[in-house]
Order: C-alpha cells, then structure tokens, then sequence
C-alpha cells in the first residue's frame, strides 16, 4: 500500500490551489504525513532596467519584503482550513519556471506525492496551468495527484 509521508502542494493562493490543498491535507490525515506548500514566484523583479539600477541593499530588501507577502498569503489561505495541524505543514517560497521549482523542490526534499490543483477554468489560464501539469508529470520522479 502507498503510504507517502511527505506531500508536495504547489500554491498560486487560488481557489482551485485550495482544492488541492484540501485533497493533501485528507490524504495527510489519513497517514500521518507532512505537507509541504510550495509557491513560485515567476516574475522575479530585475535588479536593473533600462535606464535604473536599484541598490544591491535595497534590491534584496524588496526581494525579501516579496517573499514575505508570499508567505502571508500563503498562511491567510491556510485559515480556511481550520484543521491543518501547522506543526506538519511547511512553506516554501521559491522564484523560478514554477514546474521546474516544483520538480526541484519535489527531489530536494524527498517528497513522495505531488498533488496538483487541477488547470485554471477556461482560455489561456487553463492551457499554461494544463502545460505545467504535463510538464511536471512528465519530470517528477514520485506520483503526482491532479485533483479534481
């Protein structure tokens, strides 16, 4: 029987990522595992455009400031789930091609299950969210859980 004790969720703060969260964390009830969230932030702010350059102290003030709005939104999507037991859950925050920081965090840190929200509505949303999906099937090394 398929026990995985460290569950993978990649998080964009939509209602269909609470989807997602909602499957990992019955799975997680059910056997006891840790719940990894994880969140890609895709459009890292440059550090020099055109015509300015921000200061190295103030460029990495704002990438942090980033990444905390990140984690904040991560934690007010987590109060929906009055349930979690935060002591087994934990966030990661990454800026990258978010199937590939998917796959990397997946390997990193030994998960055995992805569960991925399933793709966006309709249009463009639901065609880039459907190609990362097929872009982490075909890359990640444990099974992967497209919920529903």
């Amino acid at each position: 029987m398929f026990k995985p004790s460290r569950i993978l969720v990649p998080t964009d703060m939509s209602a269909h990522a609470d989807r997602a969260i909602r499957n990992a964390f019955d799975i997680a009830k059910e056997f006891g595992s840790e719940v990894h969230l994880l969140h890609v932030i895709k459009d890292p702010v440059r550090q020099c455009t055109v015509d300015y350059c921000m200061e190295d102290g103030q460029f990495v003030q704002f990438q942090n400031r980033m990444q905390e709005s990140a984690r904040q939104e991560i934690l007010q999507q987590l109060y929906k789930f009055p349930y979690f037991d935060s002591e087994r859950v934990t966030i990661h925050i990454k800026t990258g091609t978010p199937h590939e920081e998917i796959v990397k965090e997946a390997n990193e840190t030994d998960i055995d299950l992805i569960v991925m929200p399933p793709p966006s509505s309709g249009g463009l949303a639901k065609f880039r969210s459907g190609r990362m999906a097929r872009q982490v099937l075909k890359k990640a090394k444990c099974p992967v859980l497209l919920s529903t």
